[in-house]
């Protein structure tokens, strides 16, 4: 069975477990999500108790619903928030607390739309965190996401304009019934160093997987042609959409 079998199992078992176990936030729903849980803010609040969210200026965080209250926080505390664009198509967006008066509504999508400014990736300052969104995490490190690839790809642009480094931690919030035994690792795949629950953080102690940049010849053709930041890189390293890639 190939790593992505694997994977796409391991994600559909986590699902149906979270359904079952009716452990679910609104809207109640697992299957093709970063699923929101009960008890996600107190996973998000025991992570922004980290030194290393303390001290850190610059926080990227996924748009997902069980990472909102980390987006809220970082506003709150007058960390610059830089938030994905859904499925990277507007690329990233970037949040002044200082232009922010409601912290709640600005940790929203919609209100981050309205109140960010999209800022190409070089123009981003440098990062001091990463909070991905999982659907499974690995003790350690390894997570899966929904099978689309994008906060891999996240992680390849940034590390591509320098805004992140092998040493930049990556944390997470999960409920309990997410953590499972092993995920393979692919080429592509960035680890975690440490996943949060309602309850407890649990520290990596795997090989960190930090991929240099954008791996071209593991990029789906469609996931390219969809995504205008992509094709712009593309160009930049005279690939072109539709074309065998090297």
């Amino acid at each position: 069975m190939s790593a992505r079998e694997v994977k796409s199992r391991i994600r559909h078992k986590v699902w149906s477990l979270l359904e079952e176990r009716k452990v679910l936030g609104f809207p109640f729903r697992a299957f093709g999500r970063i699923p929101n849980f009960r008890g996600s803010e107190r996973a998000a609040n025991l992570l922004c108790s980290s030194e290393e969210f303390r001290l850190a200026g610059v926080v990227k965080v996924n748009p997902d619903s069980p990472q909102r209250e980390v987006r809220r926080r970082c506003i709150e505390e007058g960390k610059t928030l830089i938030m994905p664009t859904p499925r990277l198509r507007r690329g990233f967006l970037l949040i002044d607390p200082k232009k922010v008066d409601d912290a709640s509504k600005a940790s929203s999508i919609g209100g981050a739309f309205r109140i960010g400014e999209l800022v190409h990736p070089r123009s981003l300052p440098r990062i001091d965190l990463l909070v991905f969104g999982s659907v499974a995490v690995a003790p350690d490190g390894a997570r899966i996401g929904k099978g689309e690839g994008y906060a891999e790809l996240e992680y390849a642009i940034l590390r591509r304009f320098g805004k992140v480094s092998d040493e930049t931690p990556i944390f997470t919030t999960v409920h309990p019934l997410q953590i499972v035994g092993k995920i393979p690792l692919e080429e592509f795949d960035v680890s975690l160093d440490a996943y949060f629950t309602p309850e407890l953080r649990f520290d990596a102690h795997g090989r960190k997987s930090r991929p240099p940049g954008v791996i071209w010849g593991l990029l789906p053709e469609e996931k390219l042609g969809e995504t205008p930041l992509l094709q712009e890189l593309a160009a930049e390293d005279g690939i072109r959409v539709g074309r065998a890639r090297p």
